[in-house]
């Protein structure tokens, strides 16, 4: 869409923007028309740049002018209290579904990757086995939530990118980096990344399936039904493959209901949802076993609501449980484990408009715990529950940890012509520290010297309590550590945006200072992993580009647009403790690039280009098959990461009622490792349709 040479039009577009108060980022309680950005908007895009870039075949130009005009005054927020695009000072990522129905991607996970600040972690295809981190971080440092609701596992951040939507449930997906616990809370240790599902606007049908390599099949459907305020939207799908690696097979299924009542005095939002698959695992806790196996399942639900007077009250419940069960060596009971952990909790909050600003508030309890066959504290006897799951007699939750979490939330936030000041505090209580409130602030300061340009400059400061698995879990590879502490960090970002008419550039520099960082590491090369912690800092640049040639030519144009997103990190261990090999936290990315095309090609049809390259630090311990054995044996080495690339294209026929696409990942079929030992799958091509009705 073209940005009007007015001060007060640079507008952010979303896909009806949600009213309810459960998504993150609400507007100003009022729909916001549809736009278009490709998918390396993810990475590259801050609050202000968060434009429509590409205009969908049949738009005209004069069609994206009046949408531009009808954003002008979208509220964005990274913050707890709603701000305008314009005003906001946090940097906040959006994938749009546009954005989704583009990319190729295969699963949620894989959306992630060509995001320029994100690392996404795979054993094996389509998202099954993922871990996700943001700026250098691990998997554990970010908070994950379906419309706003907090969904990360205490047991272990490996678990916690297990949703129960698929793909096409997906309206956005919003991502905020850097420290956020004074906003989001404690797992929000390096940023958070909110899971937005669709609001439908009347009653409709949709059906798609898709196959391709390796025996895969997928298939989803969803509908939604509209009864005078009342909304309700029902999907479901499921899916198998024989995987593109070695013992990385997999069969999943998922189940979601969402409901939204929109009354005079306020509105209620209620979702549950289930999920369930199982995978081979390979090499999952050591290459030295080859053929591990797991199963999980997910239950959610909760209930918000969000009054329309003065004071914006905004209560909430949540309730979300996991059933995990390992197997070292696949149907075989030899280091088989069972976990069930539970998170739930209760949020008050709210905020006003007076005439010193705009103030937040918020309060939260949250109570987490597991039983488990492995980790927590030991259970009398006659206090062993049967292990979900399980088949043989042993299969008893012997173990047990819970620990309640208090927190208190304030913010204020005062706006003014050219600069906003967002300031606020989080204290928070944790039952299995020392049962004292600590303190985590931040301010958030942004300036607008002119309708181009914004400067930005944030501090932040964020905690993670070590998850029950980096406490207690205990194996022949891998030993707990029950003195772990809370991680803390200090994040400071500074940055600029630039914005004009079919052109978006940003740059930003970050550094985050971590102290008590918890990694598995193994001091020599015949040693198991242990769970230890240490100081560790973070620090990068990012810079992006968006070019919009529609926008720029005044009118429909064969290359729609092009993204270019490239970032450095750097890290820095205040620690002489050798260290053999690290297995997450050194492990991070020095370099990424990521590059987006999409163009016409005739009629409906389209194509979508994406590039990524990146360079791994780190590296990973060699095996070998023992020539007597047969089975993987350490060699002792330490085999670098090698940079790589990969390309991926989706040709898309799309109608108002159905579309038709065909998607190649890694179509040059490279072959490249994100976890050692495990090479990951070549080229898989995957062809579907969908179908879309109006009931």
């Amino acid at each position: 869409m073209f940005n009007k040479q007015k001060k007060d039009v640079q507008s952010v577009t979303f896909h009806h923007y949600g009213r309810k108060g459960y998504s993150i980022f609400n507007s100003l309680k009022r729909e916001v028309r549809i736009g278009v950005l490709t998918i390396a908007t993810l990475g590259t895009a801050s609050l202000q740049k968060v434009n429509a870039a590409t205009p969908i075949v049949q738009t005209s130009v004069e069609d994206m002018v009046d949408d531009e005009e009808n954003m002008a005054e979208v509220t964005v927020s990274g913050s707890m209290a709603p701000l305008t695009r314009l005003q906001s000072a946090r940097i906040v990522s959006v994938l749009t579904r546009e954005d989704i129905q583009q990319s190729g991607a295969q699963s949620v996970n894989d959306l992630m990757k060509l995001a320029t600040g994100v690392d996404v972690r795979q054993r094996g295809g389509f998202g099954v086995q993922t871990d996700i981190s943001i700026d250098g971080g691990i998997f554990d440092q970010i908070t994950l939530l379906l419309n706003g609701v907090n969904i990360s596992n205490p047991h272990t951040g490996h678990l916690a990118a297990d949703f129960p939507v698929s793909i096409s449930d997906i309206e956005r997906i919003e991502v905020l980096e850097g420290a956020a616990s004074r906003v989001y809370g404690g797992t929000a240790f390096g940023g958070a990344i909110n899971i937005v599902t669709r609001k439908d606007s009347k009653s409709n049908l949709e059906a798609g399936a898709e196959a391709g390599s390796w025996g895969t099949v997928q298939a989803d459907g969803r509908i939604a039904w509209l009864s005078g305020r009342l909304l309700n939207r029902l999907s479901g799908g499921g899916g198998r493959s024989d995987g593109g690696t070695t013992n990385s097979d997999w069969k999943k299924g998922q189940l979601y209901y969402q409901g939204d009542f929109d009354g005079k005095d306020l509105t209620l939002n209620w979702q549950f949802g289930f999920s369930k698959k199982q995978y081979g695992a390979n090499t999952f806790y050591s290459a030295a076993y080859p053929n591990q196996y797991e199963r999980n399942e997910r239950y959610l639900i909760s209930v918000g609501a969000e009054t329309k007077g003065k004071f914006h009250f905004t209560p909430s419940v949540y309730w979300n449980r996991t059933y995990d069960n390992f197997e070292l060596i696949r149907n075989s009971l030899t280091g088989e484990n069972f976990h069930q952990a539970d998170a739930y909790g209760a949020k008050l909050g709210g905020h006003f408009n007076w005439w010193g600003g705009r103030t937040a508030v918020g309060a939260e309890i949250r109570q987490e715990g597991i039983l488990s066959t492995s980790l927590g504290k030991d259970l009398d006897e006659a206090q062993y529950v049967w292990a979900h799951g399980g088949k043989a007699d042993s299969a008893r939750y012997t173990r047990q940890d819970d620990r309640t979490n208090i927190s208190f939330n304030l913010e204020h936030n005062i706006i003014l012509d050219r600069w906003t000041i967002s300031a606020g505090v989080m204290a928070n209580m944790s039952t299995n520290v020392d049962h004292k409130f600590r303190f985590y602030p931040g301010i958030d300061i942004a300036y607008r010297p002119n309708s181009n340009w914004k400067v930005y400059l944030s501090y932040n400061k964020g905690f993670r309590l070590p998850s029950f698995t980096e406490l207690y879990y205990k194996s022949v590879t891998h030993e707990g550590n029950k003195g772990l502490k809370p991680e803390e960090s200090r994040s400071v970002q500074l940055g600029t945006t630039y914005t004009t008419t079919g052109i978006q550039a940003t740059l930003r520099g970050f550094y985050h200072r971590g102290n008590q960082m918890i990694d598995w590491v193994m001091y020599t090369p015949t040693d198991s992993y242990h769970s230890t912690a240490f100081n560790l800092d973070n620090m990068g640049m990012q810079a992006d580009v968006a070019l919009n040639f529609a926008e720029m030519m005044k009118k429909n144009t064969w290359v729609q647009n092009l993204r270019m997103g490239y970032t450095y990190i750097h890290q820095k261990r205040h620690d002489k403790q050798e260290i053999f090999k690290s297995n997450y936290a050194l492990e991070y990315l020095r370099h990424k690039f990521t590059a987006s095309l999409s163009h016409r090609i005739v009629s409906k049809l389209t194509g979508h280009w994406n590039v990524r390259w990146q360079d791994r630090m780190g590296g990973y311990i060699l095996y070998q098959n023992d020539a007597a054995t047969g089975k993987p044996v350490s060699t002792g080495h330490i085999q670098a990461y090698h940079p790589y690339a990969t390309l991926d294209l989706k040709l898309q026929w799309t109608d108002k009622k159905y579309e038709v696409y065909v998607s190649g990942n890694n179509i040059t079929n490279h072959q490249y490792y994100d976890l050692g030992n495990i090479p990951q799958p070549g080229i898989c091509i995957m062809a579907g349709a969908r179908l879309k009705l109006d009931i």
